[in-house]
């Protein structure tokens, strides 16, 4: 309280003192105690309402004490199951949860992860990946400036994410690991990994490569075959010893039919191995008999150019070719879309080529396109040329409908280069990115499609997108939505199909430890995107018969379903949206393939030095108590007193106005009883 304040509370007293003595102990009319009893009464009245005027403040101070936090993390992925750890994770559970030392000490929470960290309520270990790495950031990022030890129960063993062990270095807390499994190497053989392409193209070899890992000290040989049905694509002997413990190996297959062609990798069983199910693998490649051709035709050298072409060619399908216009005349015939990037005075030939082709186009304007040329050699847009440069960022227009467009983060791109001034697009169209300065919407469209009897086509005004795809990498680490989101204009661009009211999109084949997703768009009569459909999807296995139905929920301006519950199999599916004879039907196929089959210990090395380098501990599930007393005895973990100040202001006292009251009342009680009133 300051000295003014309290100079104010000393004023309010003298003065209603004054009053009190002015109004009882000079001219009252009451005698004897009344006049005192009236005067105190009296005094304290006015002095309450001249404290709550002057409203003073107090400072209140208050202690609790906080519990260290402990963390449980636990891995429910199916290799727990594998391993046969199940009933060891339920008795370390309870044991921490039996615990009231423990539970005394510390404040325990308990989580689980597979794919994903989650608040754990129930345990399936049914899980199809293990991501470690991210269960440990979610845990550091959680309890951030937190004392919290954490307890991490799991083999070790990690199929998705970044390598943990290194994640680990920034963690914060010591980590715990309870290792579920054992140490001892079995002889094992086993297909570490096969890469090969999505798509090959009909009469053409497509890549495999193979790599083959042994775990055992004798020199063993065995034979490696690929299978498709009953006849044998191609084998190879590969022999094996404790030093030479991996091989690769890369070979082609001919892609003979088209369809989807489906094949069994198999490297032959030792009579002493454990696990065989790591001894095989299928794996499917879609025979095509014709690639997406796309033509770029530039005159400069961009980073734009190399951004695109990583994009297009991130699906096998596309492959893309550039030219200078004066080597594209000619040529123009052999590809389904032309992407034209600053187009200016040389293009002229090139404009009138694709005018009589009728060929589908992509323009890329930018600081060095000639608009005076293009706003002559097109009628579908104008732009006021200005010779002036702009920086715009792009917004997603949510309502955009031709096709299926996931925000990747448009609005935290970097800004793209453009001439400023006013574009106008003067045919029916579609405007997907939006241009914005500085967040605020300039009117003008920075991606938009139109689509004029059969023919396709887009304008995109500004350049420096390579930065987009750079930052798309920092973001999320991988190029893929950066990719995709390319990759979908370009195939809407490159096809001349007729537009349906009901668009699918999936693939031909998915694998059973990935996501297995089924997009769609419906659209009413006038092909205006409808978010007020209902659509239903109707899987059916080939094989059983037997047919489910999921509803397709809506994301934004696209309908989706997951189809991550269904077993491997073949399967046709008809989408089809209610009270609307409209359908669409295809089919895909399920391979089998479960990552978490593939081990046959726990990672003991792996988990101890990742506790070695936070400080902790590593334990075997047998060796629970050992943990729970290491923990309970640690003096490190200790409660935090923590104290809480605020200030009070009189006004909030609410005694202090029932005293008032309570004056005021006693006061006039007094006086009726006396017959003053």
């Amino acid at each position: 309280m300051s000295t003014e304040t309290i100079f104010y509370i000393i004023i309010a007293g003298v003065i209603s003192i004054a009053l009190a003595v002015f109004m009882y102990g000079y001219k009252s009319k009451q005698k004897g105690s009344l006049r005192w009893v009236f005067g105190i009464l009296r005094f304290i009245t006015l002095f309450s309402i001249l404290l709550l005027i002057i409203n003073p403040k107090f400072k209140s101070e208050t202690y609790t004490i906080e519990k260290p936090k402990l963390p449980v993390i636990i891995d429910n992925s199916a290799s727990i199951g594998e391993l046969g750890q199940k009933e060891n994770v339920s008795q370390l559970l309870q044991k921490l949860k039996d615990n009231d030392k423990l539970n005394d000490k510390f404040d325990v929470s308990y989580y689980s992860f597979g794919s994903d960290f989650k608040e754990n309520d129930s345990l399936s270990f049914e899980e199809k990946n293990t991501n470690i790495s991210k269960a440990l950031s979610s845990v550091n990022e959680l309890f951030k400036n937190q004392t919290a030890p954490t307890i991490l129960i799991t083999d070790g063993n990690q199929t998705l994410g970044n390598d943990y062990e290194f994640s680990s270095a920034t963690f914060k807390n010591q980590i715990y690991p309870v290792i579920l499994g054992d140490s001892i190497k079995y002889t094992d053989l086993k297909i570490e990994q096969l890469n090969t392409n999505r798509y090959a193209f009909l009469k053409n070899q497509f890549p495999v490569e193979v790599i083959l890992n042994y775990s055992g000290t004798n020199p063993v040989n065995s034979e490696f075959v690929v299978s498709q049905g009953a006849s044998i694509a191609y084998r190879a002997n590969v022999s094996f010893s404790e030093n030479e413990s991996s091989k690769t190996l890369n070979f082609t297959l001919p892609a003979n039919s088209v369809g989807l062609q489906k094949y069994t990798a198999q490297i032959l069983p030792l009579l002493d191995e454990k696990n065989k199910t790591n001894n095989s693998k299928q794996f499917a490649v879609e025979v095509i008999d014709q690639a997406t051709n796309v033509l770029v035709v530039s005159k400069i050298t961009h980073p734009d150019l190399g951004a695109l072409k990583k994009a297009i060619t991130t699906n096998e399908q596309r492959t893309v070719s550039f030219k200078k216009p004066s080597e594209a005349v000619t040529t123009l015939n052999d590809y389904q879309l032309v992407i034209l990037y600053q187009p200016d005075r040389s293009f002229a030939s090139v404009f009138t080529e694709i005018e009589k082709l009728n060929k589908n186009t992509w323009i890329i304007s930018g600081l060095q396109t000639d608009w005076y040329f293009l706003n002559a050699s097109q009628d579908n847009f104008i732009k006021e040329a200005s010779n002036q440069s702009e920086d715009i960022q792009a917004e997603l227009n949510s309502n955009y409908g031709t096709f299926a467009v996931e925000d990747i983060g448009f609005n935290n791109f970097p800004p793209l280069y453009t001439e400023f001034g006013s574009l106008t697009i003067s045919v029916p169209n579609e405007v997907m990115l939006e241009q914005t300065v500085n967040g605020i919407a300039n009117g003008n469209p920075l991606l938009a499609t139109m689509e004029i009897n059969g023919k396709r086509d887009a304008i995109w005004d500004g350049e420096g997108f390579w930065r987009w795809r750079a930052r798309s990498f920092v973001e999320t680490e991988s190029f893929q939505g950066f990719d995709d989101f390319i990759g979908n204009l370009v195939q809407y661009l490159a096809s001349n199909k007729r537009r349906s009211r009901l668009e699918v999109s999936s693939e031909t084949f998915y694998y059973n430890n990935s996501p297995i997703k089924i997009s769609a768009q419906y659209f009413d009569k006038n092909y205006v995107f409808d978010n007020r459909a209902s659509l239903n999807i109707t899987v059916k296995n080939s094989e059983t018969e037997k047919q489910t139905v999921f509803p397709m929920l809506l994301r934004n301006n696209y309908y989706e379903v997951d189809l991550n519950s269904l077993p491997a199999g073949e399967y046709n599916f008809t989408v089809s949206a209610a009270k609307e004879a409209v359908s669409s039907s295809g089919n895909f196929t399920i391979l089998d393939f479960n990552v978490e089959q593939q081990f046959l210990n726990a990672d003991v090395a792996k988990l101890r030095r990742v506790a070695q380098k936070t400080n902790g501990n590593a334990y075997f599930a047998t060796q629970s108590e050992s943990l729970i007393k290491s923990l309970i005895e640690n003096t490190n973990f200790q409660n935090i007193e923590r104290s809480e100040q605020k200030v009070v202001p009189l006004i909030d006292w609410k005694y202090l106005l029932a005293l008032i009251i309570l004056a005021l009342a006693a006061e006039w009680f007094i006086r009726k009883y006396n017959g003053l009133i």
